[in-house]
């Protein structure tokens, strides 16, 4: 693993911030992050889940339709604008408002040249206490989503999607070559112990590195931090290698501007070392179709 002869650095950033009730306030503040990010060199940069408001799906409220907006719309432009000058990749996670009373949790990429590539409408939905995502959200229907930006080829997926490895397969199949997960996950913040608190990060962040061990992608999770009504939004958002080990991981409790340079070629080495494409028994898979096996 020590003597690999080529080498595909990007320059990844991570954009990990506590958002307010200001819609205009957060917009400049993910800007202003870029713009620090881009002063240290980042070629795509993501930002967390509905980074334009505060997560509201903690409750069933109908006001909240109010913060949908088109897609591309308003903030996909200032995107692209930003996109264009700063010669970056933004992924971008927006309420869509697809038609009155049809809405998606969808995330755009909009390439280096302030080119709109298109956008990956969330396909997994919770619908926990605090995460009321099926009140507000119909499941996506894009497909699995792989964009060629300027510096690699992407995939886009979304927190819930992020527990589901059948996603993250798709995906890499498609030829992502880098996994982004835009995230609004955290603690309750009534629950008291330790011990439950770091299983459940962990949890989360092991899920996530075991799909860059079993499709020999980079994985990239953006979360937001801060505390929004019941819930310690718990930040760590991290990048994982090819082979899930983590190559940075940002702090739980303060806002996180971070440029992490990865090699994509690492991809090729760690597949051929570790060829679990090559040994995957698909004519045995058939039975992942149902529901449950009685």
């Amino acid at each position: 693993m020590e003597n690999i002869e080529k080498h595909r650095f990007v320059r990844i950033g991570i954009v990990q911030s506590v958002s307010s009730c200001d819609i205009d306030k957060n917009i400049a503040v993910a800007e202003k992050q870029i713009r620090q990010a881009a002063q240290q060199g980042v070629q795509i940069v993501c930002l967390q889940e509905l980074f334009c408001s505060l997560y509201f799906c903690d409750t069933e409220n109908h006001s909240h339709f109010q913060l949908s907006e088109t897609v591309p719309g308003p903030t996909t432009a200032r995107m692209k604008a930003l996109s264009a000058e700063l010669d970056v990749v933004i992924i971008a996670s927006l309420f869509e408002e697809r038609a009155p009373g049809l809405y998606h949790n969808t995330t755009v990429v909009i390439d280096a040249d302030g080119s709109y590539l298109g956008m990956y409408r969330k396909n997994h939905i919770p619908d926990d206490p605090g995460f009321y995502e099926k009140f507000y959200f119909t499941p996506g229907d894009t497909g699995y989503q792989v964009f060629k930006t300027k510096y690699a080829n992407i995939g886009t997926l979304i927190c819930w999607d992020q527990w589901y490895p059948e996603a993250a397969r798709i995906t890499a199949l498609m030829g992502a070559e880098i996994l982004f997960y835009p995230t609004a996950i955290g603690w309750d913040i009534s629950e008291t112990s330790e011990t439950v608190n770091r299983e459940q990060y962990d949890s989360w962040q092991t899920i996530q590195r075991s799909h860059a061990i079993a499709n020999g992608v980079h994985v990239v999770a953006v979360n937001r931090t801060g505390i929004e009504g019941g819930t310690r939004f718990w930040g760590g958002s991290f990048v994982a290698n090819p082979f899930g080990t983590l190559l940075y991981q940002a702090p739980h409790d303060l806002p996180e501007t971070k440029v992490i340079e990865i090699d994509v070629e690492l991809n090729r080495q760690y597949r051929q070392i570790w060829p679990f494409l090559r040994d995957r028994r698909i004519d045995t898979y058939q039975p992942i179709l149902n529901r449950f096996i009685e």
